[in-house]
This record gives C-alpha cells, sequence and structure tokens, in this order.
C-alpha cells in the first residue's frame, strides 16, 4: 500500500472512532426513556433484603456502583442530596461488586448508572455515567407531574 492510501484510510478511521465518542460522550449523564428499559424493581430483584431498603413513594433514585467507581461516591452525594430536598423521593445505592447477576439483569455496563424508579416500582429513566443534577431534577419534576394526572 502506497503512503498515501495508508494515511487517507489511517484519517477515515481516526475520524469515525472520533465521531463515536464524541456521540457516546454527549449521550453520558443523560437521562434516556426507553420502552425496552422499562423493568420493575424489587428490593428482591436487587439481591437486598427488604427490611433494609426503602423505595420512596413518588421516586427513588436507584444507583449502581462498584468499590472502585471513582465517580460513583460525587454521583452518591448528588443523588443523596436531591433525595433529601424532595418529599416522597429516596436514594438508594447498590453495590454491584459481589452482585454481578443484579448488573446483567439492568443491563448494567458502567458504573455508576442510575435508575429513576416511579412509586409504583417502574423504571422511568435510566442514567449511564454520573448524572446531572438539573436532568435528575427535570425527570422527578415529570414524575411527579404525571403523579398528579
Amino acid at each position: 500500500m502506497d503512503p498515501i492510501t495508508a494515511f487517507a484510510v489511517l484519517a477515515a478511521v481516526l475520524a469515525v472512532a472520533t465521531a463515536i465518542g464524541v456521540l457516546l460522550r454527549r449521550r453520558e449523564g443523560r437521562v434516556r426513556h426507553r420502552a425496552h428499559d422499562i423493568a420493575h424493581v424489587s428490593a428482591h430483584s436487587l439481591g437486598l433484603d427488604p427490611a433494609d431498603v426503602a423505595f420512596g413513594d413518588t421516586a427513588t433514585l436507584l444507583q449502581f456502583s462498584t468499590e472502585y467507581c471513582t465517580r460513583c461516591p460525587a454521583a452518591r452525594r448528588l443523588l443523596g442530596a436531591v433525595a433529601d430536598e424532595r418529599p416522597g423521593v429516596t436514594h438508594v445505592d447498590v453495590d454491584l461488586t459481589q452482585r454481578p447477576h443484579v448488573a446483567r439483569h439492568y443491563g448494567v455496563l458502567q458504573t455508576p448508572t442510575t435508575l429513576i424508579v416511579d412509586g409504583r416500582g417502574a423504571v422511568r429513566g435510566r442514567i449511564g455515567g454520573a448524572p446531572r443534577r438539573d436532568d435528575v431534577i427535570a425527570e422527578l419534576d415529570r414524575l411527579e407531574e404525571d403523579a398528579r394526572v
């Protein structure tokens, strides 16, 4: 292969990889709503004792983390603070380090991953990566609005 062709192929590969990286980065931390993500959440499906976990009447911010996750403590503080500010909202943190079956069940591929669960236990939103405060609050506002209707 001549050098010009090799350079063109290399430039094309780098351009495609950069575009994919930018798209993935833009999606991270945003709430996603997809019909096939809808699942019912219970203490049993999380591998927890029902006596040890309290779900919110309005919503639960369900965070999946691991022992070695560097962004999980900041996400835990943010989600805990948002839950403390809103009546009927709780924050539950599930460590997946010893629960790989839970990660498979909920399709968790990165930590932190946050599920926004309504008062009935249905998943209403999913955030892959570090959550953004404004997005979490907007989703909780939407849940409260839906509950009133």
